[in-house]
C-alpha cells in the first residue's frame, strides 16, 4: 500500500511539477547565457567613449538594444554619444524613446539640453520644466530651465529658477548666473544687489574656511599634548 502510495506521488510530480521546472530553466537559460556577454559590452562602450572612439561606444550600444530593445539606459548612453557627435536628431530620438521606457529626469533633462543648443528654447523649457517635476532638488535642473525661460524672454521665471537653485546650493557660480541675467538686462539695481550678494559669500565662505583651520590646529595640538 505504501508503495502505491509512493509511486502515486511521484507521478504527480513528474506530470505537474517536472515540466514548469524545466521550462524555467529553459527560460532563463538564455538570460544567463546573455548576462556576461552585456556585461562585456557594457564595459567597451564605457571604455570606448572615454577614449573618445565614437564608433566603436556606438556599435557596442546597439549590440546591446539588439539583445534588450527595451533597455532605456543603452539609449540614453546612445543619446549622449550622438549629443557629442553633434548629430542632434539621432540624440533626441535616444532621450525621447529612453523616457518612453523608463520616466526619469536624466533623459528629460539630457533632452533639453539638445533642444537648447538647438534653440528650440520652447520645448528645451519645457523638458527641464517636466525634469524638475520628477527630481526637483537638483540645481542644475533649475540654472538649464533659466536659461531657456530667459531666451524665450521670461526674464522673471528665469530669475526664479536661478534663485530656487541658489537656494538649493549656495554658490558664487549661482549668484554670477543671476549677475548675468541683469546685466543683460541692464538692470542696474540687480546689478548691484548681486554683487553685493557675492562679495558677501564670499566672506562669508572665508570666515567658515578660517574657523575650520583653527578647529583642525586646535585638534592637532590637543592630539600631541596627547601622546
Amino acid at each position: 500500500m505504501l508503495a502505491v502510495i509512493v509511486m502515486s506521488l511521484f507521478a504527480l510530480y513528474v506530470v505537474f511539477f517536472l515540466p514548469a521546472e524545466k521550462l524555467a530553466s529553459e527560460n532563463d537559460e538564455p538570460a544567463i547565457r546573455r548576462a556576461p556577454q552585456m556585461r562585456k559590452l557594457w564595459s567597451l562602450a564605457q571604455s570606448a567613449m572615454k577614449e573618445r572612439k565614437p564608433l566603436k561606444a556606438e556599435k557596442a550600444l546597439l549590440t546591446i538594444l539588439k539583445f534588450d530593445e527595451r533597455n532605456a539606459a543603452a539609449y540614453n548612453r546612445l543619446g549622449i554619444l550622438y549629443a557629442k557627435e553633434r548629430k542632434h536628431k539621432e540624440a533626441i530620438e535616444c532621450f525621447e524613446i529612453a523616457q518612453s521606457l523608463d520616466n526619469n529626469a536624466s533623459s528629460l533633462h539630457n533632452v533639453g539640453l539638445i533642444y537648447l543648443e538647438t534653440n528650440n528654447y520652447e520645448k528645451a523649457a519645457m523638458a527641464f520644466a517636466q525634469a524638475i517635476e520628477l527630481e526637483g532638488d537638483v540645481p542644475a535642473r533649475y540654472i538649464a530651465h533659466a536659461k531657456a525661460e530667459e531666451q524665450l524672454g521670461n526674464r522673471k521665471k528665469a530669475l526664479e529658477s536661478l534663485e530656487i537653485a541658489y537656494d538649493l546650493a549656495p554658490s558664487t557660480a549661482v549668484l554670477r548666473h543671476i549677475l548675468e541675467v541683469y546685466e543683460r538686462a541692464s538692470d542696474e539695481e540687480g546689478i548691484e544687489q548681486t554683487k553685493h550678494r557675492i562679495v558677501t559669500l564670499l566672506e562669508d565662505q572665508r570666515q567658515k574656511s578660517k574657523k575650520a583651520k583653527l578647529a583642525r590646529s586646535r585638534l592637532l595640538s590637543k592630539r600631541r599634548h596627547v601622546m
